[in-house]
């Protein structure tokens, strides 16, 4: 008889997951609590798919014989409750794709801050240099979508804390930690050593054969890398002292060592500006140095790279004044990183839904570079709490119009107009995305 597997979630990840879960002959049920979008309900029709929407059947959940459940489906969750009372196995999206991904090899990208433009850059340069490769995960399509429909040798695939916390056997080739963060501590009982284990997740699997790619100056990183007892081969990143192994940048050149290679780069190169973006490009390097890419194809790829939509993204000049779309800051630490390389007077759009933000990380940066705050979410009291004092005007606005026309009301030539909201999106928006298209409509219209 085939296995009964059921899916929580009819997103991206949950509709991949059936496809590739109906490819392998499982007996599929998806359930949605809420509606499903017009193209998914088309795919799960034309590939004969059960499903439902706007309720869970409970019973026939509890019947699984396994469940996989979408990223945004929190622990506490009643349903989920129910499931794991029953001991039924929960996995995610990425520990389905990995059980059909054959021989391929995965390269998978984790961390608070930077995974995303680091994913992309692995990817981006993998495929200067001519891989058969798919970008998967967070960023991209459904990592199990992919494998259904169109396998390749290599996956480059962005995985969140929550995706780590349901695999079993997923086991990255070359696993890279960005950085770790306070984020998402709302899912973590607000400790935040819960989320660092979920983090280091990514290598609970791994073998003396396979890397990790991790920054070395990360504080975080660092005090508890000792505490896992991590079997695959590390590879370290720095722009503070010299590396045997791994990469470090000394005096604008950025070395990478990983075996017996070595390669060096002038950092000018970099197509990607900035502070953080050097650690992000220097972890795509050692990865695409690790699947043993030539270094002239790394170079190319590393100086003809277009940095994301949505992520310290130029909007446009209106009189001087320069409009920039961070909206996939969705933490307090993206937003640091965004205002560290700021070099004009700022205004900062911030807020929206507050994932327990702790603001007194960038009360500094905010004291030294901005001149104005334009707060856009429908409770703002922690950010006036946070910043009254200091920035004046601090003013509250309900839409991405308002924001902007607020923004450039209090805005002069040379100033820059900085959306970095340091939070997530959903109280007054679908996603980022919708906020940052939003933001950028609303600039275009001025």
């Amino acid at each position: 008889m085939s296995k009964r597997f059921v899916i929580l979630g009819g997103g991206e990840s949950g509709v991949g997951a059936a496809l590739l879960a109906k490819q392998q002959g499982y007996d599929v049920f998806l359930t949605e609590g809420s509606s499903l979008k017009d193209h998914y309900r088309n795919e799960l029709r034309k590939a004969g798919i059960d499903y439902e929407e706007g309720r869970h059947d409970e019973a026939r959940v509890l019947q699984a014989d396994e469940v996989m459940k979408s990223p945004g489906i929190p622990e506490k969750n009643e349903l989920v409750k129910k499931i794991r009372t029953r001991g039924i196995d929960i996995i995610s999206e990425v520990e389905l794709a990995y059980r059909f991904k054959g021989a391929s090899r995965i390269v998978a990208v984790t961390g608070s801050n930077g995974k995303t433009t680091t994913t992309a850059l692995t990817y981006h340069i993998c495929k200067t240099a001519g891989m058969d490769c798919a970008l998967v995960g967070n960023i991209g399509d459904s990592f199990a979508k992919q494998v259904a429909e169109d396998p390749r040798s290599l996956y480059v695939v962005e995985i969140s804390s929550f995706q780590l916390d349901d695999i079993k056997t997923f086991r990255p080739d070359i696993a890279i930690l960005t950085n770790i963060t306070e984020d998402h501590l709302d899912r973590y009982d607000y400790q935040f050593g819960n989320y660092i284990r979920s983090k280091f997740r990514i290598t609970m699997n791994q073998q003396s054969n396979d890397h990790f790619i991790y920054c070395a100056d990360d504080e975080v990183t660092m005090k508890y890398l000792n505490q896992f007892n991590i079997q695959s081969n590390q590879l370290p990143i720095s722009m503070k002292r010299e590396l045997p192994n791994g990469a470090f940048i000394k005096d604008g050149d950025m070395y990478i060592r990983t075996g017996q290679d070595f390669t060096n780069m002038s950092v000018f190169d970099f197509a990607l500006k900035g502070k953080h973006n050097q650690y992000n490009t220097m972890a795509a390097c050692v990865a695409a140095t690790t699947l043993d890419i030539r270094k002239e194809k790394i170079r190319e790829a590393v100086q003809d790279f277009q940095s994301l939509e949505h992520r310290m993204e130029h909007v446009a000049t209106i009189r001087g004044v320069e409009f920039i779309n961070d909206s996939k800051a969705t933490n307090v630490n993206s937003t640091w990183y965004a205002l560290e390389s700021m070099t004009k007077p700022t205004i900062l759009i911030l807020g929206g839904v507050d994932k327990g933000n702790d603001y007194s990380l960038i009360a500094e940066l905010v004291k030294e570079k901005v001149k104005a705050i334009i707060c856009l979410g429908t409770d703002n009291r922690k950010i006036h709490e946070a910043f009254g004092k200091d920035i004046n005007p601090l003013v509250n606005t309900g839409s991405a119009l308002d924001a902007v026309h607020a923004a450039f009301h209090f805005s002069e030539k040379g100033d820059v107009v900085l959306l970095s909201p340091a939070c997530a999106s959903f109280d007054l928006f679908k996603n980022y995305e919708d906020r940052g298209n939003q933001f950028k409509q609303a600039v275009k219209e001025l």
